[in-house]
């Protein structure tokens, strides 16, 4: 499985720490040996059907021990390909749970059986028939109830009336009312337990269905957990210390304390083992995205990503116990020497411009500067929250800071009510040829729960989102494009840049959906709102650098 790279690359030096997963540049013999692999991929006649749906592939660059120049690579691919887990040039997995008669397959079998078993009972003649006769009647019953409490409302009225209309009433007479009356509600109540009756009859004969087909998906629930963790207690991940631990310990720390479905399936944690097993010393590694984009995600052909949060953190914090590894870029304090420059100010409000790669509120590294501990610093007569509203990290551009709670509410309410006009301007990595075109994008947009901070376009979970743009203008491999959004979702103009079913054009330097450059060239760079104080229409604008 190790592979040594055909091209000879002496002049490129080895890295001196390992690639922090989760953020960075693919070091250059990574890039080699991924060029080798996609090489290798696109001759692979009998996958090209079901890689063109997509599936992430890894390479990891090591060090054989026999010899400190003796460097090579290993490759892996996410899940399974074409229904395998052995394949030749890839690394095995670490556990191979679709050996046919390993104790997954046995029982995944079994539990097929019981699914087979629910789809013939709830699709027998019989139960169908007794639900649409149930529906029917419990619908008619309703009906027919309504109508029948409506006439004796409606008598009752009547009764009422002639009583009194007429104050001389025989005897006679009030007590044929009141036999008309208890004959009325006897009717009524015959009808209500005639279609009772009737509704219960086919109610005990379909609940001997409902009740087998309720025990049989307790038995598949009750399987399908306790197969999970047998499965799960059969990946021993190592790390560089030869520790081992199994994925339910692994997952035991984190907050949902189990294993996703998937867990130990993706393409690094079976490089790194593999290594781990053959005494090869890991130096850097890379994944790459092979085919079209999932319909949720935003994945482009033959771009690089990091590792999974969901999935894949928890595991290689433990795997990578005993490497040196790359400290995480994100918690380097770059503006710690950066003076936040002051675009607009008066007493009750100020708008800054925000450098990229600095925090609007503090995150989990307290150490990392960010734009509201700093003008707490400047204003620290300040009252309430501060931060009206607030940037990603790596944009740029106008962020509108209260000086006071109430200009905050005041603001914050604009916002809400969508009254403030944004305007973006963003360099797509790509061309698109319509300069002065304009539209809108409506993709509703969700936190990815595997893999946090990442968002994913849902249907289903997804909140509205809504971006109008207009394409500025083109170069060869770029395009100046303005967005204004009409939401403010997380990540929300980067997913509609980037994604299939908005411009399939990621921005430049996106490396959450696209690529990494030297930054994201996404910047705010004009805002309109109403001063909360004396509610002129205030425009403030500050170009972008690039």
């Amino acid at each position: 499985m190790l592979h040594l790279l055909k091209e000879p690359v002496p002049q490129i030096p080895l890295p001196e720490k390992f690639t922090y997963p989760f953020h960075y540049t693919p070091h250059p013999l990574c890039v080699e040996a991924a060029e080798e692999v996609k090489a290798y991929i696109a001759k692979q006649e009998e996958w090209k059907e079901e890689l063109a749906s997509g599936k992430m592939f890894g390479v990891l660059i090591v060090q054989t021990p026999q010899s400190p120049t003796g460097i090579g690579y290993l490759a892996a691919f996410s899940g399974n390909l074409a229904g395998k887990n052995l394949h030749p040039f890839f690394v095995p997995p670490i556990y191979d749970l679709l050996q046919p008669d390993g104790f997954f397959r046995v029982e995944e079998e079994q539990i097929s059986a019981i699914n087979s078993r629910i789809t013939a009972l709830e699709h027998t003649e019989r139960y169908l028939e007794l639900n649409n006769q149930l529906k029917a009647a419990t619908k008619q019953a309703c009906q027919e109830l309504a109508s029948a409490k409506a006439e004796l409302k409606e008598a009752k009225e009547n009764r009422e009336l002639r009583r009194r209309s007429d104050e001389q009433l025989s005897e006679e007479e009030q007590a044929a009312l009141i036999r008309e009356s208890q004959f009325q509600k006897a009717e009524f109540k015959r009808l209500e337990r005639a279609w009772k009756q009737q509704i219960e009859t086919l109610e005990t004969e379909l609940s001997k269905y409902r009740t087998e087909i309720s025990a049989l998906k307790k038995e598949r629930k009750t399987r399908s957990a306790a197969l999970q963790q047998k499965l799960f207690e059969q990946f021993r991940m190592l790390n560089a210390k030869g520790e081992v631990n199994d994925l339910c310990s692994i997952f035991e720390r984190t907050v949902h304390k189990t294993p996703p479905s998937g867990a130990g399936e993706c393409a690094l944690p079976k490089l790194l083992q593999y290594a781990f097993l053959h005494q090869l010393k890991p130096l850097a590694m890379a994944e790459f995205w092979w085919g079209d984009s999932p319909k949720n995600e935003i994945r482009t052909h033959g771009y690089y990503y990091p590792s999974c949060k969901g999935k894949c953190e928890p595991i290689l914090q433990h795997m990578l116990q005993g490497l040196e590894v790359d400290a995480n870029p994100l918690s380097e304090n770059i503006h710690k020497d950066t003076d936040i420059e002051i675009v607009f100010e008066d007493e009750w409000l100020v708008v800054i411009n925000k450098p990229p790669g600095m925090l609007s509120v503090p995150g989990k590294e307290d150490q990392i500067d960010s734009v509201y501990q700093r003008l707490r610093e400047q204003y620290p007569l300040a009252t309430g929250p501060m931060i009206v509203h607030r940037l990603d990290m790596a944009t740029s551009g106008l962020l509108l800071i209260a000086k006071s709670k109430e200009v905050h509410q005041e603001l914050q309410a604009q916002f809400e009510n969508r009254s403030i006009k944004k305007r973006y301007v963003a360099l797509l990595d790509g061309k698109i040829s319509r300069v002065g075109k304009s539209g809108k994008i409506e993709l509703p947009i969700c936190p990815n729960p595997l893999d946090r901070p990442r968002q994913m376009v849902s249907e289903v979970y997804g909140k509205p989102a809504v971006t109008e743009y207009r394409i500025l203008e083109t170069s060869a491999e770029r395009t100046r494009i303005a967005f204004y959004p009409l939401t403010g979702r997380t990540h929300q103009l980067r997913v509609h840049a980037a994604h299939s079913q908005g411009l399939a054009c990621p921005i430049v330097g996106d490396e959450l959906y696209g690529r990494r450059a030297d930054r994201l060239y996404l910047h705010a760079e004009f805002l309109e709102f109403r001063h909360p104080v004396h509610k002129h229409l205030v425009c403030v604008q500050k170009e972008a650098d690039f």
